[in-house]
């Protein structure tokens, strides 16, 4: 499990394409400290495992249906991503409850900024858009973030200085696509709603 508390900025050294898959290489200081063979490491909010790693270096393999559900396709060597790893049990959850599970990709609409933030407005799919609500969580890139503004089919958040700075979304431009994934308790209690319903 991870918080959307986003460790560091880390880099795409080497992008290695297969018939069904790819392999990332990717540059990782702080996230690689300690890191070992199969050790799971949030790549843009996708939960990866770790083949093998190096010094500062790890590399993760991504098989197909995680690139067609992700933007991590988009990725080549020279990206910036966000990384984080698990959080250990007894830490303190510092943003809400990620899975590493991307539900689907949105797009930067518009950024709007401020003298001390910045107001982002990012596409929703249709089929996310009950799950997502007016100050409620969002993960976008693995960053644990605040709903501003949800309509039928994008939403709006607001990012600090720090996430600015510390983040891909400093630095991702309208057009560019990033990761979603909604918090986790709407999607149960959708489902143990809809099973009660459905057994009156």
């Amino acid at each position: 499990m991870f918080t959307g508390i986003v460790e560091e900025l880390g880099e795409i050294t080497a992008v290695e394409t297969l018939d069904d898959a790819c392999r990332f290489r990717l540059r990782g200081p702080a996230v690689t400290e300690g890191a070992r063979h199969g050790d799971s490491i949030a790549v843009n909010g996708v939960c990866l495992t770790v083949v093998d790693h190096e010094g500062d270096e790890f590399t993760a393999d991504v098989m197909a249906e995680t690139l067609k559900r992700s933007s991590l396709g988009v990725l080549a060597v020279g990206s910036r991503v966000n990384l984080e790893r698990p959080t250990a049990v007894g830490a303190r959850l510092g943003g809400h409850i990620v899975q590493g599970h991307v539900d689907g990709t949105g797009e930067i609409l518009e950024r709007k900024p401020s003298e001390h933030w910045e107001l982002v407005k990012i596409s929703l799919p249709a089929d996310l858009a009950r799950y997502v609500v007016e100050k409620g969580s969002i993960t976008v890139d693995g960053i644990s973030l605040t709903v501003v503004d949800a309509g039928p089919d994008f939403f709006t958040v607001s990012l600090i200085p720090t996430t600015l700075a510390l983040t891909t979304l400093g630095i991702k431009q309208p057009g560019d696509p990033v990761n979603l994934e909604v918090d986790v308790i709407a999607k149960y209690v959708e489902r143990l709603l809809g099973t009660q319903g459905g057994t009156r």
